[in-house]
């Protein structure tokens, strides 16, 4: 597989595993989000929003998440150690981006599609940025996919949320190794001429 194709090479990289102290540049995230920009979009309608934070705008971020986590999970299942971890993933990556999908009410362009073509803008976004030596790692957690975080963003109802990609320079050493189930036992063939 040519080096320009890093589908094949990019693994998850959690924010614990990135190097907290190297700032990402603002020029290169233009770059990586014009890369999403690119997706298929059906109709051009371009639905992906992205939130991009940096700098002390993280913690508030993590803030953020940890009262809306608190305010939508029922009591008896709020666990501590989330919580915690809601934070410490906005204080150990350099940028958060929150994803969200906008969808024309009554438009021509179906919800499904706003979604499908909203996800493909962040697979780019993954690509993208391992190809320029970042680690990511897309969060669908409940809070960052909740209609509250929405809300502390500023967007309004015609907005769905997707979750928050969390990016940074993995830290020295660190390679992370996965596997796939062969291909071929995800494949069906139908072939009319048999």
């Amino acid at each position: 597989m040519p080096a320009e194709f890093p589908y094949r090479t990019r693994r998850t990289v959690k924010p614990d595993m990135m190097d907290r102290n190297r700032e990402v540049d603002r020029d290169l995230l233009l770059d990586i989000l014009d890369d999403a920009n690119w997706a298929p979009t059906h109709g051009i309608t371009q639905p992906w929003r992205f939130h991009v934070f940096v700098g002390n705008a993280r913690l508030a971020l993590g803030g953020a998440l940890v009262s809306i986590y608190d305010r939508i999970t029922p009591s008896d299942e709020v666990r501590p150690e989330k919580r915690v971890k809601l934070h410490a993933n906005c204080e150990q990556s350099p940028v958060i981006i929150a994803v969200a999908a906008r969808v024309e009410p009554n438009g021509r362009i179906s919800t499904l599609d706003e979604l499908c073509a909203t996800a493909c803008a962040v697979q780019n976004l993954l690509l993208s940025s391992h190809q320029r030596g970042l680690g990511s790692f897309w969060s669908t957690s409940a809070a960052g996919c909740s209609g509250d975080l929405l809300t502390w963003l500023g967007l309004d109802a015609t907005h769905h949320a997707l979750g928050l990609v969390y990016l940074g320079y993995p830290r020295e050493g660190f390679i992370p190794n996965s596997t796939r189930i062969p291909v071929a036992e995800r494949v069906i063939f139908h072939d009319a001429s048999a």
